[in-house]
């Protein structure tokens, strides 16, 4: 029999549940699921666990309130002076649960860090176990500042990128002076589409210009609605600006993408062991394709009939360039094509981009997918 696996998640969650029954489809008995929650306050739980042999996966962390109070518990020291939002422990107790609520993502993703290394050092004392995304490489992928600049460094092409924009005016200082048109700000550490802008300065002297998001201000602060939404009000545009820029935000050209059947597109490529494996279309009318955001799932085999051969086996070839950048066995890979199919571009990379439900490629859903080569 194999080593049992261990899946450090959120118990409960869609995520847990659906690899728990790829598990059982596999004929292995389920995992032991650690709660982030409990990892997060006492990691030494880990080693705690009988076996010396597992194998680890590790979950998505969101959307799970207890979770989220405890990462910004973790991060709170070390955001102090970074310039972010914070809240204090004692001020997180008296805040209630809101649904959407994006509540200092800086101190929170500096929290989620805190949890990593404390995994890192964990794993170290249970060298037989096999870990299927290391935590490093977790903490890599949600910095889109750092892996952006490690693909270009690596020759795979990504969309123009401007460094250290922390103001609204800067930003346009800088999309001036490279010639931009317009510009994807997006929360560095964000996931989802979660905390991002696309923005297009002004023509005429003092215009703020417009955006288009999926954040608005709540009575209690900033929220993420599943709506995208254009903003052009001069002061709730630099709002939106300066908190992105302010919590930290990977600033890109947004470039014109192609089009199948007259809409914009994209597509989510999960590469398995380092290999292309499945790949969804994502079509919107608008830039900001995902499918909780109004985008919806494209046809595949229109995909391949549009897409040049040689352009798709190089934005494939790039897809495995980026898979080899990190020690997982899955990545989500986020990729376009320019207009009319003149190049592609890798637009960011995802830890937990690996929840397709109900997509199938010779039979095996991806959670069976990666089982299989887990195994191997």
């Amino acid at each position: 029999m194999p080593p049992p696996f261990l899946i450090i998640g959120n118990p409960g969650n869609r995520r847990v549940t659906l690899f728990q029954e790829a598990l059982v489809r596999a004929g292995l008995p389920p995992a032991h699921v650690v709660a982030w929650e409990t990892v997060a306050r006492e990691p030494d739980v880990l080693l705690e666990l009988p076996g010396t042999e597992r194998i680890v996966r590790i979950d998505a962390a969101g959307e799970d309130p207890a979770v989220e109070r405890a990462f910004l518990q973790r991060g709170y020291a070390d955001a102090l002076g970074a310039g972010c939002d914070t809240v204090t422990p004692g001020q997180l107790e008296a805040l209630p649960d809101e649904h959407g609520r994006v509540l200092c993502p800086r101190q929170h993703h500096l929290g989620f860090l805190r949890v990593l290394e404390d995994l890192s050092a964990r794993f170290a004392w249970r060298p037989r176990w096999r870990v299927l995304s290391s935590p490093g490489a977790i903490a890599d992928l949600f910095d889109k500042r750092i892996t952006s600049r490690r693909y270009a460094g690596l020759g795979i092409p990504v969309p123009p990128y401007l460094d250290d924009i922390t103001t609204p005016e800067a930003l346009r200082t800088g999309m001036r002076e490279a010639g931009w048109r317009e510009a994807f700000v997006k929360l560095s550490c964000g996931s989802s589409a979660s905390c991002l802008a696309v923005y297009r300065p002004g023509r005429a002297e003092g215009s703020g210009g417009s955006l288009l998001t999926s954040l608005h201000r709540g009575a209690t602060g900033w929220f993420n609605s599943l709506k995208v939404r254009r903003v052009t009000f001069a002061e709730e545009v630099d709002a939106v600006l300066a908190f992105l820029l302010r919590e930290g935000s990977q600033v890109e050209e947004s470039r014109p993408k192609a089009r199948l059947g007259g809409d914009l597109f994209d597509c989510r490529v999960v590469t398995i062991s380092g290999e292309p494996t499945f790949t969804v279309v994502r079509q919107s009318r608008l830039p900001i394709t995902n499918l909780h955001l109004g985008g919806y799932r494209g046809d595949l085999d229109a995909f391949h009939a549009a897409v040049p051969p040689q352009e798709l086996e190089a934005a494939m070839d790039s897809c495995r360039a980026v898979a080899r950048a990190h020690d997982c066995l899955h990545v989500g890979i986020d990729l376009m094509f320019e207009d009319f199919f003149h190049g592609h571009r890798v637009l960011e990379a995802n830890a937990f981009g690996d929840l397709l439900p109900g997509l199938t490629r010779d039979g095996l859903s991806v959670y069976d997918w990666e089982i299989r080569e887990a195994l191997r």
